[in-house]
């Protein structure tokens, strides 16, 4: 479940220069003498805005494995009995979800947890941290790679990516015509003017805090996402498995995670959630009391 957050990182960094390049160089494709040119710039910043998503979904496996420090398992030659179990079981889930086998890896970090990523269930990461291979039992294990692979098999990226592209194209939107605003009738520029530096630093700041803000439509799909891959975790492992490496994953809440803040919507576990606040909009993560309720009400065995 370590998924999100890094993608979301890189594709705002990715946004952030696209608007930088929309604003100095696509100045004259979206204005005109009346001001700006509404339909021609809704284009663009469709354009701009999916080439981002989609830049930070080629780039989501190479960040991630960079980031986590993940250490890709070598399918010819496994370092010991466990690397052969995890070849073993991601090879089986992987053949009864009908995807080909993921490259498997493992990541330093006393906190169980783990991860998939990639660009198309064809080319997926899937890893797990040594805590989780320490102190899971091999039933909540498979689950918690079952969960993982339903990821991956669910498309989830790809579809995530899409959400993005779109959300980055209404802020980009969004933001140009509120700088335009801000620029003539705060900074006074005149109708026909060209604008100046006033109207690039503006936007600049509002695709950050539109972006931002629009998160949360991203986040809402990432929780709703954790709930299909709980399903395939318990179609693929069993569903007490599934509750019980999820009951596994809460009692462990609380301790010390070296899992990157900005992959933690990657991951199985996003960490101790409480009570509703307005960060919940922002959370990647259903409670596991909301998981584990969830997958009760399936008729799975």
């Amino acid at each position: 479940m370590m998924r999100i957050g890094l993608f979301l990182l890189t594709n705002l960094a990715v946004l952030v220069v696209a608007g930088l390049i929309l604003s100095i160089l696509g100045v004259g494709s979206y204005r005109s003498a009346g001001g700006l040119n509404l339909g021609n710039l809704m284009v663009i910043c469709l354009v701009f805005g999916m080439v981002g998503s989609m830049i930070s979904l080629f780039m989501s496996k190479w960040m991630a494995i960079k980031s986590t420090g993940t250490v890709l398992i070598d399918p010819n030659a496994p370092r010991d009995q466990a690397e052969a179990w995890l070849l073993q079981e991601v090879a089986q889930l992987s053949q009864r979800a009908g995807i080909q086998m993921p490259e498997v890896g493992i990541f330093p970090s006393y906190q169980s947890n783990a991860f998939a990523t990639g660009w198309n269930k064809n080319d997926a990461l899937v890893s797990v941290s040594s805590g989780l291979l320490q102190r899971m039992n091999k039933d909540e294990l498979r689950a918690v790679l079952a969960h993982e692979i339903g990821h991956v098999a669910n498309g989830d990226m790809v579809t995530l990516a899409l959400i993005q592209g779109v959300v980055n194209a209404f802020v980009m939107f969004f933001a140009r015509i509120v700088g335009d605003f801000i620029d003539r009738n705060v900074f006074g520029r005149e109708e026909g003017q060209a604008p100046g530096l006033a109207f690039f630093a503006i936007t600049i700041v509002l695709d950050i805090v539109f972006g931002i803000l629009a998160s949360a439509i991203v986040m809402w799909f990432s929780r709703y996402r954790e709930y299909r891959a709980d399903e395939a975790g318990a179609r693929l492992a069993g569903k007490q498995a599934m509750i019980n490496a999820l009951l596994r994953l809460q009692a462990e809440s609380e301790m010390p995670d070296q899992m990157p803040s900005e992959m933690k919507a990657f991951a199985i576990a996003e960490g101790k959630q409480e009570g509703f606040s307005l960060a919940a909009l922002f959370q990647t993560h259903p409670t596991i009391e909301q998981r584990v309720a969830a997958l009760q009400q399936l008729n799975v065995q």
